[in-house]
């Protein structure tokens, strides 16, 4: 998974990143966002009236779980009226990729 052990600050952080990905919930909200055009871009976002709508939980709820990926650092947000948009951090996402990205062991290592 790592070429090299993480000191532990990182995998204290690392470890609320992956606690905020572990809810089916939240994890979907992610998708979600990614999935749509603004979502991909920053500053532009994904309305949460466009989100809630596939769930069946209800908005103070949705809102909770998106709290907790903001938290995280997966995700930025904007107020904009009565509305909040959300978008996604790549550079999260990518920090992420990089960890659980294989690695090629060295020649006669299994």
């Amino acid at each position: 998974m790592v070429a090299e052990p993480l000191p532990e600050g990182e995998a204290v952080e690392l470890a609320r990143v992956f606690k905020a990905l572990s809810d089916p919930v939240r994890l979907r909200l992610l998708t979600l966002i990614g999935a749509h055009p603004g979502g991909r871009e920053s500053g532009v976002g994904v309305c949460v009236c466009e989100l809630t709508g596939a769930f069946e939980v209800t908005a103070p709820t949705i809102s909770h779980h998106l709290k907790i990926l903001r938290e995280a650092g997966l995700i930025a947000s904007q107020r904009r009226g009565t509305w909040v948009y959300y978008w996604l951090l790549p550079a999260s996402l990518d920090r992420l990729a990089t960890l659980l990205a294989a690695q090629s062991a060295p020649a006669g290592v299994p």
